[in-house]
């Protein structure tokens, strides 16, 4: 069995800087975050996943959680909001430490809280990230992958990709929000949702792909939905064992993140 995920062995909170912001399509802006801070980060994988923390509008600074385990959510909670941060969990898209950077892609859609940060996010502003640690499981033995997500998920398949070992055969499937969000890379079977449930598009492609054939790992996270149904399909109507499928549901259609 694959395990879910892997956390890393030890792990701090750390505090950097936003050093570049820049729109890469309507719907998706990279923020490079920077400072010495950044050799605190220990890359585990593909997906690197941390928390990102950063200040609601209105909020002189950053005010991060002192403490480095799983009580920090509780210290979070306990501050009131005139200084409590907004926190969401994100993909790194890349690791530069030569330059004590990385970036982190972005889908900006309305005036949720981290949208609005991402576009008033000016070099010199403050954000903090929390290790969470690397979901990505493709046994070393697997030499085929498919890769599914949402707009959500999209920096996580990039560096997925990025990673992959050039033996190793990939499908991926990405469905935007809009053909504006379309990048030109032909690693990826794109698709346009323009207002359809996230799942549809998807899962209407999938039942018609060919597979990989023999044994394949697949990786598939988004909206919750989305990715449970991705893996009820492969499972029910392919046959797919389980065992050689993670899947993750980054949000939830029609509710917000707490804080």
């Amino acid at each position: 069995m694959i395990p879910k995920g892997q956390r890393p062995a030890s792990r701090t909170m750390i505090t950097l800087e936003v050093r570049r912001r820049e729109f890469l399509t309507p719907g998706f802006a990279s923020v490079t975050l920077g400072g010495p801070a950044v050799r605190d980060l220990h890359v585990a994988g593909n997906d690197q996943a941390v928390r990102l923390f950063f200040p609601r509008e209105g909020q002189a600074g950053l005010r991060m959680p002192t403490i480095s385990n799983e009580a920090w959510m509780a210290q979070v909670l306990l501050l009131p909001k005139s200084v409590r941060p907004w926190v969401r969990n994100l993909t790194v898209r890349r690791v530069r430490p030569a330059h004590d950077e990385i970036d982190i892609e972005f889908a900006v859609h309305g005036d949720s809280p981290m949208s609005s940060w991402v576009r008033r996010a000016e070099p010199g502003s403050h954000a903090g990230i929390f290790d969470i640690g690397t979901m990505y499981r493709r046994p070393d033995d697997v030499h085929s992958q498919l890769l599914v997500g949402d707009e959500t998920a999209l920096p996580a398949i990039l560096a997925i990709l990025d990673g992959t070992p050039p033996g190793v055969t990939t499908s991926a499937y990405v469905e935007v929000a809009t053909t504006a969000d379309i990048r030109p890379d032909p690693r990826i079977r794109w698709f346009a949702r323009t207002g359809q449930r996230p799942d549809n598009l998807l899962l209407n492609a999938l039942r018609n792909a060919e597979l990989p054939a023999g044994r394949f790992y697949t990786w598939t996270a988004g909206e919750s939905r989305l990715a449970a149904s991705v893996r009820r399909h492969l499972v029910k109507d392919r046959t797919v064992p389980k065992r050689d499928i993670s899947f993750f549901g980054y949000w939830r259609l029609g509710r917000s993140s707490p804080g």
